[in-house]
């Protein structure tokens, strides 16, 4: 029997990317609710096999000017509390980190680009093995605070928070592993022009990076993703 996963999406281009053919391979129905258009109230937080917040524009701490913040931080919470599988990517990762009760804030800097990240001894046993030594793709200007209870499994020297576990189901990464810059990338740099011209980002440079690095990322993120999955618990 197919297995549901659901995607949060926040804006059309920040998909799965690459995760795709690993959540189908793994038995998993892919849907996509797309924050607002779709009413998140007609998702269960607990029953959905499998949920995945995607990235966005947007801060965690803006829920005032994006009153949806606060129903998809709701549903998080009744989600996290059951301990149920949920994978958070960048802004992904900030809402399931709050949901936990941790602070997000901004930076006051944009880590935009390919950068490697240091692993801490715990990431490197676990499935963001396979992204070491491999420049992963970050696009962010905000940090969570590690949650109580969770553990903190990279960093890098913009951000000392890259991604964290809160056992073996929940899992929050800051950059983006699902990016798959062989296909799409462009989409990423029209949707985020006015960041990338505000934050003084190469795009020339970018488009190197995606091109030399891409290949490793997306092989590297379907196996950190395929593992992940592997050990998930009941």
């Amino acid at each position: 029997m197919l297995r549901t996963a659901v995607a949060l999406r926040h804006v059309a281009f920040e998909d799965l990317g690459s995760f795709q053919t690993v959540l189908e391979a793994a038995g998993y129905k892919v849907h996509y609710y797309d924050i607002g258009v779709d009413a998140l109230w007609t998702l269960d937080p607990v029953k959905t096999a499998l949920v995945i917040v995607l990235g966005g524009p947007i801060g965690v701490y803006e829920a005032e000017r994006y009153p949806f913040l606060a129903e998809e931080l709701n549903f998080l919470r009744a989600r996290l509390a059951e301990g149920r599988p949920t994978l958070g990517i960048c802004l992904g990762a900030q809402l399931v980190a709050a949901a936990l009760g941790a602070a997000v804030a901004s930076t006051g800097a944009k880590e935009i680009g390919f950068a490697p990240l240091t692993l801490t001894p715990a990431g490197a046993a676990g499935p963001l093995r396979h992204l070491a030594d491999v420049p992963v793709l970050h696009w962010h200007g905000d940090v969570f605070s590690m949650p109580a209870g969770g553990e903190r499994l990279a960093q890098t020297p913009l951000c000392v928070n890259q991604a964290f576990s809160f056992g073996p189901n929940i899992l929050g990464v800051q950059f983006h592993p699902e990016a798959d810059v062989s296909d799409g990338f462009e989409r990423w740099l029209i949707g985020h022009a006015c960041e990338l011209a505000a934050a003084g980002i190469d795009l020339c440079q970018i488009r190197e990076d995606a091109a030399k690095f891409g290949p490793a990322l997306r092989d590297g993120g379907r196996k950190m993703l395929s593992d992940w999955l592997q050990a998930l618990r009941a």
